[in-house]
């Protein structure tokens, strides 16, 4: 299976993360646009359908990227 690089996956979940917290502020279409896009990214990145997946197995792919021993395996 081919895995996404870390780096990628950081940053996307990053982007997800600030895009959620702003569109949770403010509503605004344009911020729930590039949510989309950015959760349609990560469920790409990651072989995933839902997002809740998605920002799951990115998690769990950084973290045994940075060799954590008790890393979850991806979803």
């Amino acid at each position: 299976m081919l895995m996404a690089d870390p780096r990628v996956l950081r940053d996307l979940v990053e982007q997800y993360e600030a895009l959620s917290a702003l569109h949770a502020r403010d509503g605004a279409s344009e911020a729930r646009r590039r949510l989309e896009d950015i959760a349609y990214t990560l469920c790409v990145s990651t072989g995933t359908r839902e997002v809740a997946s998605a920002l799951a197995a990115a998690r769990s792919q950084m973290a045994m990227a940075k060799g954590e021993p008790d890393a979850p395996q991806p979803v």
